[in-house]
């Protein structure tokens, strides 16, 4: 499995398929993230991220800036994973065999929202339990978590939080295979509603989102900052 670097966040180099395939095989208690060009600018100002990001089992492209900054410094990506379209697809597998998941992060109620949609749209999924992301202490939520040793821990805090709490838990938490998912879970619950088929067949979710969130503007204006980096990292390259 070849990776691929982005202004220092090493991306696997999958397609969809080919990721779900490799989390899969990945031993249990792994971690895998979605970096997005936000994750990737604060990594690079954040050591400790960087380190779990780049440490952890798959990391998939989560936004087409990644792909554009890929373009730009000549290096090949087959194109985006998202952690939506990634974790539908392990949700599939999941799914004919029985498997357990567990929802953990968003606001108080969210969690078993998205639970009664999962549930209903993946029969064959038991969801085991569910926690939002409000907490001092995190230790009753390990027990719980540990408790009922899902095959797949939703870890829905934001980044950078999520991957931190991931990558201080390794070890610690007893799941088959953690992911870090942002607000997924108010996807699944439907308080959000994903972007047309055709914003994600262009790319472009994140306007749809920018638009229909107008919170979301702040977080989007880093794209062309981060296409910058990506470019005055070219011209060095070629000095």
């Amino acid at each position: 499995m070849s990776r691929v670097d982005i202004l220092g966040v090493q991306f696997d180099a999958l397609t969809l398929d080919e990721a779900v395939s490799v989390a899969e095989s990945l031993p249990r208690g792994s971690r895998v993230v979605t970096p997005n060009p936000e994750i990737v600018m604060a990594a690079r100002s954040d050591p400790e991220l960087m380190e779990i990001v780049n440490c952890s089992g798959l990391v998939t492209v989560d936004g087409i800036g990644i792909i554009y900054a890929a373009k730009l410094l000549g290096r090949k990506l087959p194109g985006r994973v998202t952690g939506i379209g990634l974790v539908t697809a392990l949700f599939e597998r999941l799914a004919s065999r029985g498997g357990t998941v567990y929802l953990f992060g968003a606001k108080p109620g969210v969690a078993e929202q998205a639970a009664e949609k999962i549930a209903a749209e993946f029969p064959g999924i038991s969801v085991v339990g569910t926690h939002d992301g409000y907490f001092s202490d995190d230790s009753e939520i390990i027990k719980d978590i540990n408790r009922r040793r899902p095959d797949l821990l939703l870890v829905c805090l934001g980044a950078p939080k999520q991957e931190k709490w991931m990558g201080s838990r390794s070890g610690v938490v007893d799941a088959g295979l953690m992911i870090g998912l942002g607000g997924v879970l108010d996807v699944y619950a439907g308080n959000v509603k994903r972007a047309p088929k055709l914003f994600q067949k262009l790319g472009i979710e994140w306007l749809y989102r920018t638009v229909t969130q107008p919170s979301r503007l702040k977080r989007n204006i880093k794209l062309p900052g981060f296409l910058f980096v990506a470019l005055r990292e070219r011209c060095k390259g070629n000095k």
